[in-house]
């Protein structure tokens, strides 16, 4: 495993062996029918430029998104939180979004895409609804979880039925990953909070 922050930014054998492997996990993701790539950036490093980081991850992630295309898949790239990840250059919606047009000016492809984790952004203090008013367009997949505590909706604060209504008028019709600690609520409450009609498995 590499670092918990992502490689595509860091010199030396982290960016080495991503640069290795990049087609063959791009060969795995196909074999599972994985149509959306995370490509974390790698936290600023001591010592380095971080002009240098840039430009490596930017080279990382083109190569990465092109492997992407290769599998008809999207590159995503996500934007974390400040005070859980105080060394990650892209804490905002804007930053992730600047990569995200680089990687795409960079490759002439469009397959880059703003992951939209909404707790990621709560924690760093953004209007969320101005967020998702810019930046759907330009969104490939969503993540969920309330604020404070990363606990499941309705534990927190967010008014995440409401988010997720604001991101559907503006035209986004993609996945929403539940990326919420589940605390000790047995596995049948475990969906409470959702709406029985927006449950789509069923028992056979």
């Amino acid at each position: 495993p590499g670092p918990d922050r992502g490689a595509l930014s860091l010199p030396g054998p982290e960016s080495e062996r991503f640069r290795a492997n990049v087609e063959v996990a791009a060969d795995f993701a196909q074999s599972l029918d994985c149509t959306a790539l995370n490509a974390l950036y790698g936290n600023r490093l001591d010592g380095i430029d971080p002009a240098a980081q840039d430009a490596l991850a930017l080279e990382n992630l083109t190569l990465a998104a092109r492997a992407a295309h290769r599998i008809g898949a999207t590159l995503l790239i996500e934007a974390l939180n400040a005070p859980e990840s105080p060394r990650y250059p892209l804490v905002s919606a804007p930053k992730a979004v600047e990569v995200v047009d680089a990687v795409n000016a960079a490759t002439g492809l469009d397959n880059a895409r703003f992951l939209m984790d909404l707790y990621h952004l709560a924690r760093n203090g953004e209007d969320l609804a101005a967020v998702i008013d810019r930046y759907t367009p330009l969104t490939g997949h969503v993540q969920i979880a309330d604020s404070p505590g990363r606990g499941a909706p309705g534990t927190g604060t967010l008014p995440l039925e409401d988010l997720l209504g604001r991101l559907r008028t503006n035209g986004y019709d993609g996945w929403v990953g539940l990326e919420y600690t589940p605390g000790d609520r047995p596995s049948a409450e475990a969906f409470a909070w959702l709406p029985r009609p927006q449950r789509t498995a069923t028992a056979s």
